[in-house]
């Protein structure tokens, strides 16, 4: 049964003025993190929900015996720590919010079981014109991260789009070409070709990538991410937690507090709008493709490339994303990435490197760069 177009809450100028009247002030009431501390069963599950199996957070007999002396939270964990980071948006009742990108900073690594404590609150509000919807919303955050001594562990900024639903369904160009065209279906030897690409993925592990050994323009091995399944999206949700997958009674209070929130799906009955990740239906009454990946689980991806490829001596200094497109069900996605600099600031031995994931048909998925501290033989 296909789910009936409705009209949705519009983007009115009252509700940006009262956006707007938010900045800069520290947000105090927002729904508690998926993860409080980096247990050992959080960072792996966290992991194993971007595909992500390295040793230093997913094995404590490897980890003890690395030069980090114990598990280690990957980059990108932090993720469940704030539900502001990961995409939960203020205001606009009703209105669409589309995780679209990150700038983070990171001081040190978080420790098993240390606890993490965030502050945010809205940075920017910035106003595009857009092929998706036509006029739509960047709204950004900034983030905290601290550790269990206070200290500040990491920081970065996140933004969504807002947009107006039903413009995106009836108006927007950006996915003209994809209307009416049948997906493809892979042949085993299409696939088996790209699961090479799994079975060839190097860990870098405890073998030092010495920046003396780094050249610029060097290319580092293609990360194979997909295929997009409704299962890759679920299994990424459960480590990162999701921002509205509530059950029973914890739903009701949800869309009781918040009356935009709940769309009903076609028995009537109030759901969560995360699941355009999951139900084909309501991800095209959103203008989207067909179900998709989740913003933070790409982003993460791209965090994942790096840290395969620094090894465990190295240490992700910085790392931005930003996403140009959908990558829907069915989508296979392919990492790569090239040395762009080096330098050396203080003790610091920096390596600048830039990335891109295109899909199997070439289409520009999404744009990331980092900096990576690497040991140096001096």
């Amino acid at each position: 049964m296909t789910m009936m177009a409705r009209n949705f809450p519009k983007i009115t100028e009252q509700g940006l003025d009262e956006l707007r009247a938010r900045k800069g002030i520290e947000i105090e009431d927002t729904l508690e993190p998926w993860c409080h501390e980096a247990t050992r069963d959080n960072i792996r599950h966290y992991a194993h929900g971007i595909g992500d199996d390295n040793p230093l957070w997913c094995d404590p007999d490897y980890a003890e015996k690395s030069s980090l002396g114990g598990i280690v939270a990957l980059p990108s964990f932090l993720f469940s720590t704030s539900r502001i980071i990961s995409g939960y948006v203020g205001g606009l009742s009703g209105v669409h919010a589309m995780w679209a990108g990150a700038d983070w900073t990171w001081h040190r690594w978080v420790r098993r079981n240390e606890e993490i404590a965030t502050e945010a609150w809205l940075a920017d509000l910035i106003e595009h014109k857009t092929q998706f919807a036509g006029r739509a919303f960047q709204q950004v955050y900034h983030v905290n991260f601290f550790g269990k001594d206070g200290d500040l562990v990491a920081e970065a900024d996140s933004w969504c789009f807002r947009t107006d639903r039903d413009i995106a369904r009836e108006e927007g160009t950006k996915y003209t070409a994809l209307k009416g065209k049948p997906r493809k279906v892979y042949t085993a030897d299409e696939l088996e070709e790209f699961y090479k690409l799994y079975a060839e993925e190097e860990i870098r592990g405890a073998d030092k990538r010495y920046f003396e050994d780094v050249a610029v323009g060097d290319k580092l091995p293609t990360m194979p991410k997909g295929p997009m399944t409704v299962t890759g999206f679920i299994a990424f949700a459960q480590g990162w937690g999701g921002l509205y997958i509530r059950a029973n009674k914890l739903n009701w209070k949800q869309f009781s507090r918040h009356k935009g929130l709940g769309i009903p799906n076609r028995f009537g009955i109030p759901d969560c709008p995360e699941r355009v990740h999951w139900e084909h239906d309501m991800a095209a009454m959103v203008g989207a493709p067909g179900v998709y990946d989740y913003g933070p689980e790409r982003c993460s991806w791209l965090t994942h490339h790096m840290t395969n490829w620094m090894g465990d001596a190295g240490f992700l200094v910085n790392a931005k994303s930003k996403i140009r497109r959908h990558n829907p069900e069915g989508d296979l996605l392919f990492i790569n990435g090239v040395v762009k600099e080096k330098r050396v600031e203080g003790t610091r031995h920096l390596v600048t490197i830039e990335q891109e994931a295109r899909n199997q048909d070439g289409e520009l998925s999404v744009l990331g760069s980092a900096v990576i501290d690497l040991p140096s033989r001096r």
